[in-house]
């Protein structure tokens, strides 16, 4: 009863107690976790400037907005190629002894999730754009402007990254906007975003919840697939819902001569591929939205249709059959 009635033999026995739980229950096997933990082959550590973007990132909040975790449900898909397994964080390690951001999976998504936003939308110039006033290019975002990571001049210097704003958007349109290292630190880290793939012979897990597919119409035919609805997924951010571009950083589609082409070989590989034709004119560098969202033929087929019927277009349609050969011809001639 002595034992009982003394509080610092209590304080302590209580304080080993918990101690010695939190060791056992907590720390033991966190430590554990992160031994054996090992990342994917072929994923790549983050370069010095995205472990610097990721730091811009923490410290404007971003992660209040948008999430990096693709969950098994269907409704993710648009995601990511894949439901997101442990081996994608594992590379992450604190930031230091006192900081555990370790990974930023977020909770809430007010803007879209980033788990492979590196693949979806890798472009500079739309990254760098869309940071400066994301309502140049998505007029309903609510997303916050970040103009204090960028600065106004006249004489831009060698090697200054110039972002193409619209005058409207501009205070004074005789100066440039540059974007300051912050800038270039936080894209580089959005860049790196990109689930790996899974090696060759592994299972990928299944989506959860699928919806289900028509597969044939009435008449026995393949069921169309919605172009419109595809290229406002991976065509509208640059090319704007109206295919009138953005003026200095993303060419218009609407009387396009590649889109309006009869022959379609250029245009199928500018969808797959990407395309740096144009830099001459000003105009940012395609990154290879077909490959890297991994679209199908009979996908690729339905946006270049709506592309080629749209905003006054008049073309006439291309068949699956046509893209397929192309896309086929692409692979087999990296």
């Amino acid at each position: 009863m002595e034992w009982f009635n003394d509080h610092r033999k209590l304080f302590v026995a209580a304080f080993l107690f918990f101690a010695g739980l939190t060791i056992l229950v907590a720390i033991l096997p966190a430590l554990s976790n992160e031994k054996i933990s090992r990342p994917l082959p072929g994923a790549k550590p983050m370069s010095e400037d995205a472990i610097a973007g990721k730091h811009v990132f923490i410290a404007n909040g971003c992660v209040a907005c948008h999430t990096q975790q693709v969950r098994n449900v269907d409704m993710d898909k648009v995601w990511g190629k894949r439901p997101g397994i442990a081996a994608d964080y594992a590379l992450i390690r604190r930031t230091d002894l006192w900081r555990n951001t370790a990974t930023l999976m977020g909770s809430e998504r007010t803007g879209p999730d980033l788990t492979d936003v590196g693949n979806r939308q890798g472009s500079l110039e739309w990254n760098l754009t869309h940071l400066y006033n994301p309502r140049i290019l998505v007029k309903e975002s609510v997303m916050p402007a970040y103009p204090w990571m960028f600065e106004m001049k006249k004489e831009p210097a060698k090697g200054d990254v110039i972002v193409n704003i619209p005058p409207e958007f501009l205070n004074d349109a005789e100066k440039k906007v540059v974007a300051k290292k912050e800038a270039l630190q936080l894209v580089a880290y959005l860049q790196s975003l990109k689930q790996t793939p899974l090696p060759d012979g592994t299972a990928t897990p299944e989506f959860l919840y699928k919806r289900k597919v028509q597969e044939a119409a009435a008449d026995g035919a393949a069921a169309e697939l919605d172009g419109s609805a595809l290229y406002a997924t991976h065509c509208q951010a640059c090319h704007q819902e109206n295919g009138e571009g953005l003026a200095g950083a993303f060419p218009p589609l609407k009387g396009s001569s590649i889109v309006l082409a009869d022959n379609v070989d250029l245009f199928v590989e500018i969808v797959m591929k990407g395309y740096s034709g144009r830099e001459s004119e000003g105009f940012g560098v395609m990154p290879a939205v077909g490959d890297n969202a991994g679209l199908t033929a009979e996908e690729v087929t339905a946006i270049m249709n709506h592309e080629r019927t749209s905003w006054g277009n008049s073309a006439k349609k291309i068949t699956t059959e046509e893209v397929r050969k192309v896309i086929e011809f692409l692979q087999s001639n990296p």
